[in-house]
């Protein structure tokens, strides 16, 4: 059995549908899902559907009965990620499962922005365990850029802090094929992906791409992290997560978020998604 962790997020989702795009009969696959219903769809096409609350640790052990390999979709609770993984690693030791990858950060050992903390705490944790593993590394999502051009569009601007930083981002299709590939493959145990796409870029060149295809002058505008900071939080986001967003881009300015490791091209067995590719759907969308 093949375990998906958040199965009905936008990442997870993903997974279970290279999996059985894969082959991998659907009866074979668990979408261990915090809400069962949000998973109706899934059950609809054969997939084993369990209950898995990261805050509800006596809902892992039958979640993840009969496991053999497990991907752990790192929770989205930041702040609250290491413990609620903790909790997720014991039970898999207990069932007994014979390769655990996680989805981590790009340079997880290395990187100092703050989001990284919580996935080298994941990361000691994992080694600890004595579970064979796979790191996944995942460099940022695309989608991260593209989710919302309405806004970049209606602004005419790009904002943030990263300076002339290159960003190896992927969307969240090539990151899902990669741990499927994990997942159904051999030789991965005890092995650390640094995955990214092949085409790194600026936010410069991000702004550039934009008005290319849309037709609307769109602008990078590089802040202080403390004034970007204040446009995030008065944009909605909360303060301390505004904060979080800018220490990130930060450490793209730092190189912290960006790789030519080629690992990702490779596991996918494919080509990464091209900026002007991502920015084409989105534009559609």
């Amino acid at each position: 059995m093949i375990v998906v962790t958040g199965a009905t997020g936008l990442l997870g989702r993903l997974v279970v549908a290279e999996l059985l795009d894969r082959g991998v009969p659907a009866q074979e696959i668990v979408a261990a899902v915090r809400t069962t219903e949000k998973a109706a769809d899934l059950a609809r096409r054969g997939v084993v559907v369990r209950e898995a609350d990261y805050d509800r640790p006596e809902t892992l052990a039958p979640a993840f009965a009969g496991a053999d390999r497990l991907l752990l979709v790192s929770s989205s609770e930041v702040g609250r990620r290491a413990a609620q993984h903790r909790a997720v690693v014991d039970a898999a030791v207990r069932a007994g499962v014979r390769l655990f990858a996680y989805t981590s950060v790009l340079k997880a050992d290395t990187a100092t922005f703050p989001l990284a903390a919580e996935h080298q705490a994941t990361e000691e944790l994992i080694r600890a365990s004595g579970l064979p593993f796979a790191l996944l590394r995942n460099g940022w999502y695309t989608e991260n850029y593209t989710g919302n051009l309405a806004a970049t569009l209606q602004h005419g601007a790009v904002l943030g802090s990263a300076g002339d930083g290159r960003v190896a981002a992927a969307t969240r299709a090539d990151f899902a094929a990669a741990a499927a590939a994990v997942l159904v493959g051999d030789g991965h145990e005890n092995t650390v992906y640094e995955l990214g796409g092949d085409e790194p870029f600026t936010m410069a060149e991000l702004a550039a791409e934009i008005s290319r295809q849309s037709g609307t002058e769109v602008v990078y505008r590089d802040l202080p992290a403390e004034e970007y900071t204040k446009v995030l939080v008065a944009a909605g986001l909360p303060e301390p997560y505004a904060a979080t967003l800018a220490e990130c881009d930060l450490g793209i300015a730092r190189g912290e978020l960006t790789t030519d490791s080629g690992d990702l091209r490779r596991l996918a067995g494919r080509p990464t998604t091209t900026l002007a590719d991502a920015v084409a759907v989105a534009l559609k969308g």
